[in-house]
């Protein structure tokens, strides 16, 4: 069998463009901010990560400039060898300090993160629990560890306190999770999992890429969130989103950095970040330290557009984070609902199976600290004309269904 036949026979993306309703790959004439331009046409953006809406702030900008200036474009090596900057260690202590932990230390990417940490300091010997909801890079992180990977039900406490039943006595145990889950805008029950932690002799891990500038009265994530900071062990987080920039970090003890330091091959076996990208994450962080106003506008923006969907029936689930879920329900129909909505000018991400389970596919909208109450306006305006196409079809789904969450959901 040639390895390439399942290359040839995969025609289900070639179809959907052919149909006119693919949603992926639109192409960005301008950087990220609450308006940009996709295609030729002025949309607006609630389909990012960029929280703060630092993307596209002047002093991010000029630091990752002068970055280049100074050190030029690229590291040309690892961490371990030629590829640590002076950049790389102030931006580590910052963020050490900022989270409340020892020490801290910077991946390439947020993806390669979670990759170096769990594949570092987990073994043979030890056991991994997973909410059944983590990010899709936990999961590769677990099976390039060789530890055993348990899952429990997501956000479901009794189920995971079944689960470290079952586990021995004699093995090391870390609990991983998400503390905002990206597809759901979940917060993960955090308090619970670390008393379980504690009545089971394990650690707990929480991956923060959705909390950092999002939860707790100074941005600082879930753990500042509950009160917690000293009760995780190792907080991860991404560059990505609300830090405006591209790379990840760890912050832990300093012995749990020190090991991952020189045991983890994702982080010995990459190039280190790049100077500007690790200049513009420093600054990103400099401003949320001296703004963390930023954070409650960021809850501001996301109520309004709850408030406004409510008040126009469309289905959501109702979240406390700045992701909210829009039902669409069904596949096809995901696509065609985030199609008319391009073409009124409001770009979302289209969220189907696997990513969720078949029945349940929906709108991923996110918002950022920057939306202004018109562009909202606009973007809910644009939800209502195009729900009230499908409306009838969309309520009968709901209706019908016996396991879908419809707490956000009113008569279309």
């Amino acid at each position: 069998m040639d390895i390439f036949e399942k290359c040839f026979n995969f025609t289900d993306a070639k179809e959907a463009i052919k149909a006119g309703y693919y949603p992926y790959f639109h192409e960005l004439e301008t950087g990220q901010d609450t308006e940009v331009m996709m295609e030729g046409r002025k949309t607006i953006m609630i389909g990012s990560n960029n929280y703060l809406g630092l993307t596209s702030h002047p002093r991010v900008k000029k630091a990752a400039i002068a970055a280049i200036e100074q050190y030029g474009t690229g590291c040309s090596g690892s961490r371990f060898l030629n590829g640590t900057l002076k950049l790389h260690v102030e931006l580590e202590k910052e963020l050490a300090e900022f989270l409340g932990k020892d020490d801290c230390i910077t991946f390439s990417t947020g993806y390669q993160t979670n990759l170096g940490i769990v594949s570092a300091l987990a073994g043979r010997t030890d056991v991994l629990i997973c909410d059944k909801e983590n990010h899709a890079s936990i999961y590769d992180a677990c099976r390039l560890s060789f530890a055993q990977m348990l899952r429990y039900a997501h956000s479901d406490m009794d189920d995971l306190e079944r689960v470290m039943k079952n586990v021995g006595g004699s093995k090391g145990k870390m609990i991983i999770t998400d503390g905002v889950f990206s597809m759901s805008g979940d917060i993960a029950k955090l308090p619970e999992i670390v008393a379980l932690a504690k009545k089971y002799n394990a650690r707990v891990m929480v991956d923060d890429a959705h909390g950092l500038g999002v939860l707790g009265k100074n941005g600082k994530g879930t753990a500042e969130h509950f009160g917690l900071t000293d009760e995780v062990d190792i907080i991860m987080g991404t560059f990505s989103k609300s830090l405006a920039s591209l790379g990840g970090y760890m912050a832990a003890a300093a012995d749990v950095v020190h090991y991952t330091k020189h045991i983890s091959r994702p982080f010995i076996f990459s190039a280190s970040v790049p100077p500007a990208n690790a200049a513009a994450a420093r600054e990103a962080l400099k401003i949320l330290k001296e703004e963390p106003e930023r954070v409650t506008n960021l809850y501001h923006a996301a109520e309004y557009m709850r408030e406004g969907l409510r008040k126009r029936g469309i289905p959501f689930k109702e979240t406390k984070t700045p992701i909210i879920p829009v039902y669409t329900y069904e596949d096809y129909r995901t696509f065609i609902i985030a199609k008319r909505l391009l073409e009124e000018g409001v770009y979302v991400n289209p969220i189907i199976s696997p990513a969720v389970p078949v029945g349940e596919s929906m709108l991923r909208t996110s918002y950022t600290a920057t939306h202004t109450e018109e562009q909202l306006e606009r973007a809910l305006g644009a939800f209502e004309r195009v729900f009230s196409e499908v409306g009838q079809e969309l309520a009968d789904l709901a209706a019908s269904s016996s396991t879908m969450d419809t707490s956000g959901y009113m008569s279309l």
